[in-house]
C-alpha cells in the first residue's frame, strides 16, 4: 500500500494546476452574472469534467505514478496513457475555453482576438486546430518521445521530462480530442469519416510502437531503466509489460469511439448498410457523365459540410 500512498510530490506544477482553476472559477463567475439560472447550471455540470480531468493530470504527474514512472517503463507507459487520452479527453468535455477568456482583466474578447499580435494567435490555432495537422501532432509527439534518444534524456533530466514531454503530450491529447469530444465554442471541423480514418490509423501506429517495443525487440532499448539499484523487475520484461499496457488500452479508447462515430453515421443515413457504405466510400459519390464524380446529397453530406463555428463566443 506505500507504494500507492508515499512519495507523492509538490512542485510547480501543482501550484499552475491551481492558478488554472482559479482563474476557470473567475470566468464562470462573470459568466454567470450576465446568465440565467438554467445556463448557469449547465456551465456548472460541465465543469465537473473539466475538474476530473484536472484530478487525473495531477494524479499522473503528482502522485507516487510519477515517482515510480522513474524506475519501471510499464508505469511511465500509464502516466502516459493518463496524459493523452484520460485528462486531455475529459479536460474537452469541459470546455474550459471560454471561461478562461472570460477571466481575462479588462475586456477579454477585444484583449485576446485583436490587437497586434491577434492575427498571428488567430493563424497559429487556425493551424494547429485543423483536423489533420491535430492528427499529424498527437502521433508525432508520442512516436518522438518514445524514441530512445529522446526518452533516455526526458528521464535523466526532470525540466524536460515534466514541462517538455508530460506538456507536450498533454496539449497534443487536447488537439486530437478537440477533434472528437463535443467542446464549444468549438466545433468539430473533421467528417465522421475522416474521424474513423484518424482512429484508425492513430491506433495502428500505437500498436506497432507495442511490437516495436516486445516482439521485434530483443532486449531494453532505454539505457535508463539499465542499472536501477533495488529493481527487481527486469528491464525486458518491465517493457514488454509496457507495450502489453500500450497495445490493449490503444483498443480500449478506439473501440468506444469508433463506435460512437458509426452510431452517428446510423443516425444520419437512417441504416447500419447506409453507415457502411459510407465507410466504404460506396454511395457518397456517383460517377457522372464524362467519368466526373457527383456528390449524392443526404444526411452524412450536410453534416461534413457544416461550416466551423468561430471560438469567439459559446453558443
Amino acid at each position: 500500500m506505500s507504494y500507492l500512498t508515499g512519495h507523492w510530490s509538490f512542485d510547480p506544477f501543482l501550484v499552475l494546476a491551481v492558478v488554472v482553476a482559479g482563474w476557470y472559477e473567475i470566468g464562470l463567475w462573470r459568466m454567470a452574472r450576465r446568465s440565467g439560472p438554467e445556463r448557469t447550471r449547465e456551465r456548472r455540470l460541465r465543469s465537473l469534467w473539466f475538474y476530473a480531468g484536472l484530478v487525473v493530470l495531477l494524479l499522473a504527474v503528482e502522485s507516487s505514478i510519477d515517482y515510480w514512472a522513474y524506475d519501471y517503463f510499464f508505469v511511465h507507459m500509464i502516466q502516459h496513457l493518463l496524459l493523452m487520452f484520460a485528462a486531455p479527453s475529459l479536460i474537452v468535455a469541459g470546455a474550459p475555453w471560454q471561461p478562461w477568456v472570460e477571466a481575462l482583466p479588462g475586456r477579454p474578447r477585444r484583449g485576446v482576438l485583436a490587437g497586434t499580435w491577434s492575427r498571428p494567435r488567430r493563424a497559429l490555432g487556425a493551424l494547429v486546430l485543423r483536423p489533420w495537422v491535430s492528427i499529424g501532432i498527437f502521433n508525432a509527439v508520442m512516436i518522438f518521445w518514445h524514441l530512445p534518444g529522446p526518452y533516455d534524456l526526458a528521464e535523466r533530466n526532470q525540466a524536460i521530462h515534466v514541462w517538455l514531454m508530460l506538456g507536450s503530450f498533454c496539449v497534443a491529447g487536447v488537439l486530437f480530442w478537440l477533434q472528437f469530444i463535443p467542446s464549444p465554442p468549438f466545433r468539430r471541423q473533421m467528417p465522421l469519416l475522416s474521424r474513423a480514418a484518424a482512429l484508425l490509423v492513430t491506433n495502428v501506429i500505437m500498436i506497432g510502437l507495442a511490437m516495436a517495443l516486445s516482439i521485434f525487440a530483443s532486449g531494453s532499448v532505454y539505457s535508463v531503466y539499465a542499472h536501477i539499484p533495488g529493481v527487481t523487475l527486469p528491464p525486458f520484461a518491465d517493457q514488454q509489460i509496457g507495450a502489453a499496457i500500450l497495445w490493449v488500452c490503444g483498443d480500449f479508447w478506439a473501440v468506444p469511439t469508433m463506435i460512437a462515430i458509426i452510431r452517428q453515421m446510423m443516425a444520419a443515413d437512417g441504416s447500419m448498410s447506409g453507415a457502411l457504405e459510407a465507410m466504404l466510400h460506396r454511395g457518397n459519390a456517383l460517377a457522372g457523365w464524362g467519368g466526373s464524380p457527383v456528390t449524392r446529397p443526404g444526411p452524412l453530406a450536410d453534416m461534413q459540410a457544416r461550416p466551423p463555428s468561430s471560438p469567439d463566443a459559446e453558443p
